[in-house]
């Protein structure tokens, strides 16, 4: 850790790195949430929590600053908990090991948790510095950001007592977010139908790895592969044309990560081995020629393992395969009203076989309600089709753009003197908290900013050093300048 240690600011990359050491992925925030709240504590700072588990820190004031709007700081403490295939972590129980490459810090073999670790350590300094300027300040930290906003779906009116709510999880420096997506999860589940395996078959499996996987609203429109669908898309072919017959199928990890591996087992006659091993190899050189651009590591293995004893049947394998296969996924469409930017998405990030029953995970996400409402019924009649139960759950509403804002107006003048041009005023395709917010706080003015990080949600993760301490001053001098109540 004294590698951050030595980084500016360093209060800011002092508590990082304690962060880092503390393992904290999403529903298992309970040893971070009591290094916070010992860490207030100790130096004095009110910190209470709530009946969800979400933290409030509060600190008066600076001499002269007291008639100033309340600001709300706000960071999520979960990280997303995503490694390397071959790399030993636990995330419950191990500490991230967080390095410096170059103009980065980025992590070994797992996901760097600057996404919002950053953003939770920029709020703790400004709590713990005393040659800050601000007015009334408090810190708003929430649980399980990354999977299913309870914390936000579970604040309650009364807590915040601020008029101004600054959000620190943008990724992109030089940009300023003023509005998110929407989203919900899609659950199908399928009743697996099985069968024994002939006498005479052999049993392989097949796994897909190497793929980049990334932030399923922020990467989202970059064409990267998803293992899932890569890999369903062989298997139905061999199905066709073998008449293999599957015994697992698992991959992804996350619904809100596009899938970077994906794996599957099966049987086929002995006598469609060789053509399936040459359709392999065929299929394998046709994905590395589509893909070579943004996916120059991807991989596959076609292997024998131990004898399988049963397989899912006919009718049931080809159901679940064609309704992954129909399943929509990627961007659906792009928005009219703000130039780049995606309007509604899926991602189909988790397939898991789960005792008799089969499960498919998906993440939608829209700007607007209808467009979020359209997926759902397109999920919900491919899925229907095929004879799965769908439930969609955990829908989170967008955070609608104000054009009027006070504090975004207030950034965007701030980062225009602080770096002599203007930021990008942008709404982002991620799920932010900043709409449930709005729903015990209709009152809140709010914008959100960050440094910027590549990757999150991948192993690939990093921050970018230098733009850390520009979000720092841009922070700093914001505050410095929150206007009159």
């Amino acid at each position: 850790m004294s590698e951050l240690n030595q980084l500016q600011p360093n209060k800011l990359w002092s508590i990082f790195a304690n962060i880092c050491a503390i393992p904290h992925p999403s529903k298992h925030e309970q040893k971070i949430s009591a290094w916070i709240q010992q860490w207030a504590a100790e130096l004095d700072i009110e910190c209470r929590e709530d009946e969800v588990g979400n933290l409030f820190l509060k600190k008066p004031a600076t001499a002269g600053m007291e008639d100033r709007k309340g600001v709300i700081l706000q960071a999520h403490m979960d990280m997303v908990p995503q490694k390397n295939n071959g790399t030993e972590h636990d995330f419950l129980t191990d500490p991230i090991r967080p390095y410096i490459d170059g103009e980065w810090v980025t992590a070994e073999g797992t996901t760097l948790g600057a996404d919002n670790g950053i953003g939770l350590a920029s709020a703790m300094a400004v709590l713990a510095s005393d040659d800050i300027q601000h007015g009334p300040l408090e810190v708003l930290v929430t649980i399980d950001e990354e999977a299913g906003m309870s914390g936000a779906f579970g604040l309650k009116a009364g807590w915040l007592d601020g008029d101004i709510l600054i959000n620190t999880d943008s990724e992109q420096e030089g940009e300023v977010y003023m509005g998110c997506a929407g989203g919900v999860d899609a659950s199908a589940t399928f009743a697996l139908e099985t069968e024994a395996v002939p006498a005479d078959w052999e049993s392989f499996n097949i796994s897909i790895s190497g793929l980049k996987g990334g932030h399923s609203g922020v990467d989202i429109h970059l064409g990267r592969g998803n293992a899932n669908k890569l890999l369903v898309r062989f298997l139905l072919q061999a199905t066709k044309q073998f008449g293999v017959q599957l015994t697992e199928l698992n991959g992804g990890s996350l619904r809100n990560a596009i899938p970077r591996e994906a794996n599957a087992s099966f049987v086929v006659a002995k006598d469609q081995v060789a053509a399936l091993t040459a359709a392999f190899e065929a299929y394998l050189a046709q994905i590395k020629q589509n893909l070579h651009a943004v996916e120059p590591d991807l991989s596959m293995m076609l292997i024998q393992p131990e004898e399988f004893e049963s397989m899912w049947s006919k009718a049931c394998q080809q159901h679940i395969l064609a309704a992954l296969n129909g399943t929509p996924n990627g961007v659906l469409r792009m928005s009219d009203d703000i130039e780049g930017v995606v309007e509604t998405s899926v991602n189909l990030g988790v397939l898991r076989c789960k005792g008799p029953k089969f499960v498919a995970l998906s993440l939608i996400r829209s700007l607007h309600d209808d467009g979020r409402i359209e997926t759902e019924e397109m999920i919900d009649s491919v899925f229907g089709l095929a004879g799965a139960s769908v439930e969609f759950s955990g829908a989170y509403p967008g955070w609608k753009p104000s054009t009027d804002s006070q504090i975004m107006n207030l950034v965007r003048e701030t980062y225009q003197q602080t770096f002599n041009k203007l930021p990008e005023i942008m709404v982002i395709h991620a799920g932010l908290e900043c709409g449930l917010f709005k729903t015990e706080y209709p009152h809140l003015d709010m914008v959100s900013i960050g440094p910027t990080i590549k990757f999150p949600h991948s192993p690939d993760e990093k921050v970018e050093i230098k733009t850390v301490a520009q979000y720092w001053t841009l922070l700093t001098n914001v505050l410095a300048n929150i206007p009159k109540a």
